[in-house]
């Protein structure tokens, strides 16, 4: 099933006029296919679904979940630091008055991208872990990641972005775990730990 015709069945199944899902749909895909977004764009949307049918037995709020997977970088400016949160408030404010979607809910699960730290509702570190699946990738699959942030950041110049980067990562580095289920510490924890040393050292 292609990305519009999840985005279709997820808001026909919890409340959504036909009506509305055409338009929003619209507004979705202009904004993650803006020129800017080189990575936060329907690609990485794609991955992160994948992912999300790949784990689906496990989540116990999958429709939460997939909504907001689809709003969680709807708003993405580089050099903002409330776009998780501008996000969330959108993503709330479409809703339906009549729907079947717990609202505080998926307001929290958006707002947890944006600082990746565990959380006592499973659901959310599932999303987390979606999200920054990137980090595990093959090297080659890694490198085109991190240029294509760095194009997304390209207002600022190298002296600025490379320090500003290099924190960035450092502070995954430092926390217990980089991801926030037991499965993907397992699979990927090792993987993720070598990119991001690695890029650090062509940072610095």
């Amino acid at each position: 099933m292609n990305l519009k015709d999840k985005y279709n069945e997820l808001l026909t199944n919890t409340g959504f006029a036909a009506n509305e899902i055409h338009h929003n749909w619209l507004d979705l895909e202009k904004a993650y296919s803006k020129k800017s977004r080189h990575y936060h764009n329907l690609t990485h949307l794609q991955d992160m679904i994948s992912e999300y049918e790949t784990y689906f037995d496990q989540l116990q709020f999958p429709n939460e979940v997939l909504y907001s997977i689809f709003y969680h970088d709807y708003i993405y400016i580089s050099s903002k630091k409330d776009n998780e949160l501008k996000s969330a408030e959108y993503a709330i404010k479409i809703l339906p008055k009549e729907t079947n979607l717990n609202s505080k809910l998926v307001f929290d699960m958006i707002c947890a991208t944006q600082l990746h730290q565990h959380n006592e509702v499973e659901d959310i570190n599932w999303l987390i872990d979606f999200d920054l699946k990137i980090l595990a990738r093959d090297w080659d699959d890694y490198k085109i990641y991190f240029e294509q942030i760095r194009k997304e950041y390209r207002i600022y110049p190298d002296f600025l972005y490379k320090p500003g980067r290099a924190k960035a990562l450092q502070h995954f580095l430092e926390n217990e775990f980089i991801f926030q289920t037991d499965e993907f510490r397992k699979l990927y924890e090792k993987k993720a730990r070598a990119n991001i040393e690695k890029e650090i050292k062509l940072l610095s």
